[in-house]
């Protein structure tokens, strides 16, 4: 294949991520009009818009177009097919709103999460506690919003009846997988074991199939993929899926704040069952993990004990461990994108995220 060739079956994610903050964008501006016709209150879809615009990766999105070009070949991208990866996004939207409000999170791509920025807003005339309560309560209202337009830009999107067909069902699951994954997570947090079956389960409902898995079984379904590319896919998402949430418990933990967009304590202090502090506590010394079972989970956790528990971590090999577990899934989905007959669009595609999420610091 010339160079030429190569750059024309180039899929551009850069692009492809352009395109779907454009539906997004237009989606929501369509809203916000809307609701001002009908003098409805605007910060709605105001605060929909900022948190999309606030960042994030589009990761769903992109898997899900690229899905779709490893099905379709070098066809170009239907605009049915952004849409239903915007689709995605917005869903995403509702997924982190209400997991921020579960996790009592301050911040959210280095900006106050929506809760917290609705508690500020409607703080005037309200006890802190009070504004805490409608903060919560309004933050719930609008995840809630989010999925239902995320139904609306899916409907709307343009499918036909045999493409809606294919990919309801995997949309079904992928919402399943995901408040099963979410349930494990919250039941576990707050009493961390040495259970890696536990932390790894999480790992895979929460992450592996929600992010990669199933984005890319939904965009190759609206090309008419069958079973045997979507386990191909599978055989090369879920290694993959995995590996990017064990990044993301290291970046918890020893992340940059200042990078993250995270405070590098809420995972501590919460006491998330995840597969890093499994490990510390499967490898440390006795005394240490008396120690740390004494300070994980503590909501009252000073930036001192996090720093203890950092070092105790450190000290029991877990995270040596966690970066070998990510490099063997990183080789496993490498060897299974190899076996996959995929377009020379899709595997550049696939490699380049996969390169993306799991050398990421953010």
């Amino acid at each position: 294949m010339n160079a030429a060739s190569t750059v024309a079956q180039r899929l551009d994610l850069a692009v492809v991520r352009s395109q779907v903050g454009a539906v997004l964008d237009e989606f929501l501006t369509a809203k916000a009009r809307t609701a001002a016709a009908h003098h409805l209150p605007g910060e709605v879809t105001q605060l929909l818009h900022d948190f999309l615009r606030a960042g994030g990766k589009r990761l769903r999105p992109l898997l899900c177009v690229t899905g779709w070009h490893a099905a379709a070949g070098r066809r170009p991208t239907p605009s049915a097919v952004l849409r239903t990866a915007a689709a995605l996004e917005m869903f995403h939207a509702f997924a982190l709103i209400h997991d921020d409000i579960m996790d009592s999170s301050a911040t959210r791509r280095g900006r106050p999460t929506v809760h917290r920025a609705l508690a500020r807003r409607h703080a005037p005339g309200r006890t802190p506690q009070a504004a805490d309560r409608t903060g919560t309560g309004a933050g719930i209202l609008i995840g809630d919003v989010a999925l239902a337009w995320s139904d609306e830009l899916l409907h709307t999107a343009g499918l036909t009846a045999g493409q809606l067909t294919a990919a309801l069902p995997l949309i079904d699951a992928m919402r399943t997988e995901v408040m099963y994954g979410q349930y494990l997570d919250l039941t576990a947090t707050g009493r961390p074991t040495d259970d890696m079956a536990l932390a790894l389960a999480i790992v895979r409902y929460k992450t592996a199939k929600y992010t990669v898995e199933r984005p890319l079984h939904i965009g190759a379904s609206l090309a008419g993929a069958g079973t045997v590319l979507r386990d191909r896919l599978s055989e090369f998402a879920l290694p993959l899926g995995e590996a990017f949430q064990l990044r993301d418990d290291l970046l918890g933990v020893f992340g940059d704040p200042a990078v993250t967009g995270k405070p590098s304590v809420d995972d501590l202090r919460e006491g998330k069952h995840t597969a890093l502090l499994a490990l510390a506590l499967r490898r440390a010394a006795p005394a240490h993990r008396h120690t740390l079972r004494s300070l994980i989970g503590n909501p009252c956790l000073t930036a001192e004990d996090a720093g203890r528990i950092r070092h105790l971590i450190a000290c029991s090999g877990a995270p040596d461990e966690i970066e070998r577990m990510i490099g063997e899934r990183c080789a496993q989905a490498g060897r299974a994108l190899d076996r996959a007959a995929l377009s020379p669009a899709a595997h550049q595609a696939l490699r380049e995220l996969a390169r993306t999420v799991t050398t990421r610091t953010a």
